[in-house]
């Protein structure tokens, strides 16, 4: 698919909208994520069966309610995460937003290129050192999906999402194998406690930062019924089951390492296979949404060079040693993510009166001092919250954006339209 049927830089046209199905397929896979199972894996290993289910359960209505609200607006206007944030924080503003969400999406590329080499030299036996040019060669092979755009991500999630499936369901079954059966899997008492905010953040950090930019294929759905319907599903099955079967192994092997744990079962190369594929299929949406980032950051729809140039960043950030950093990082993730979103639903709903202007039809300001402000007290409060993180920071963020406008803080030249 060619960098002009991308609409990197502009809203999706009628003509090109698909159907649920489709949009559903690539969000679906999108969540279906091996790096989601490591933080189920922390999870598990710190509540019982039981709390953990309800962790994952609430953690994951929070994500697909603040997936589906983001996607009704993308569907609605035709515009990702990234333009959205043109209306409120403004033309130059919008760059915080912008390099936010690209070293998120970064990161987690990162992570999953470093997460794959290492395992696989270890699978192999190889030395330790041979990770770094193979972390070089897998992180360029991966934005190969993403040069292709949606088509070449849609095929591959296509493929991999029953073989993932059917791998988890082996695992889950395994696992309550060696707990001794259910009602000893069900006994198992925790050996590292972490209290209920701190865990459903790291639930919501998880895909903080990928259910703000999965707006990049809500936006392409025909309705906001079918972007809603296939964000709500994708986050809270997707992400949910990736959850779950994290902690649920978690909880029997006390090793939040996914990996290590298909290994303990005799499942070693369906591991490193389902590791490959899953990587794979998450690694090209991941580096698409850093392009997609970077592309509007620096005012260009020249994708296909910027995904590589970002690719390259990825390997650098594997190289320099990322992945042993996730549980910090998704705590961060889900502190200065969403209350992007925050801002942007209040802006739409509360400002724009549910529709925005076509963009080349306006004039906005450099500078949205009204969305900045609100962006930042969102983001301290959510840092400094005791309860959940991002919960605090989307409320902090929309309420503080209505009450700054209400003060007369707008800060807004040239004309909307």
């Amino acid at each position: 698919m060619s960098q002009s049927t991308e609409f990197t830089l502009c809203e999706v046209p009628r003509n090109e909208r698909k159907g649920l199905f489709p949009i559903f397929i690539v969000m679906f896979s999108f969540t279906f994520f091996v790096g989601t199972m490591f933080a189920g894996g922390k999870v598990g290993m710190s509540f019982s069966f039981w709390d953990m289910l309800w962790v994952a359960v609430v953690g994951n209505i929070l994500l697909a309610a603040y997936a589906g609200a983001l996607a009704f607006i993308s569907a609605r206007s035709g515009l990702s995460a990234v333009l959205m944030g043109r209306f409120c924080f403004g033309e130059v503003g919008c760059k915080l937003s912008d390099f936010a969400l690209c070293i998120a999406e970064l990161g987690w590329y990162a992570w999953g290129t470093a997460t794959l080499a290492n395992s696989l030299c270890s699978w192999l036996g190889w030395q330790a050192w041979s990770a770094y040019p193979l972390m070089v060669l897998l992180g360029l092979s991966f934005c190969i999906t993403a040069i292709v755009g949606f088509k070449g991500l849609n095929v591959l999630s296509c493929f991999s999402v029953p073989l993932m499936m059917a791998l988890l369901v082996v695992a889950i079954i395994k696992a309550t194998q060696h707990a001794g059966g259910w009602q000893a899997l069900t006994d198992i008492a925790p050996l590292q406690p972490m209290d209920w905010s701190a865990a459903i953040t790291i639930v919501f950090g998880t895909f903080a930062s990928g259910a703000t930019q999965s707006t990049n294929w809500s936006r392409l759905a025909r309705c906001g019924r079918a972007a809603v319907a296939a964000s709500f599903l994708s986050f809270f099955a997707g992400n949910g089951l990736m959850i779950i079967a994290g902690g649920w192994c978690g909880i029997v092997y006390q090793n939040a390492d996914i990996v290590d744990v298909m290994m303990l079962q005799g499942l070693s190369l369906m591991a490193i296979v389902m590791l490959c594929l899953n990587l794979w299929t998450i690694q090209g949406p991941t580096i698409y949404n850093v392009a997609a980032a970077a592309c509007h950051l620096m005012r260009t729809d020249r994708r296909v060079p910027v995904t590589l140039l970002s690719a390259v960043a990825g390997i650098l950030l594997a190289v320099a040693g990322i992945s042993e950093l996730l549980v910090p990082f998704l705590k961060l993730l889900g502190v200065i993510i969403p209350p992007i979103g925050g801002v942007i639903m209040a802006d739409f709903w509360g400002l724009h009166h549910g529709r925005y202007p076509r963009l080349e039809d306006v004039t906005l300001p450099n500078f949205n001092i009204r969305g900045l402000l609100a962006y930042a007290i969102g983001a301290v409060l959510s840092c400094l919250s005791p309860w959940v993180a991002p919960v605090v920071g989307i409320a902090a963020a929309a309420v503080a954006y209505i009450v700054l406008g209400l003060c007369g803080v707008n800060c807004k030249k040239g004309s909307q339209g």
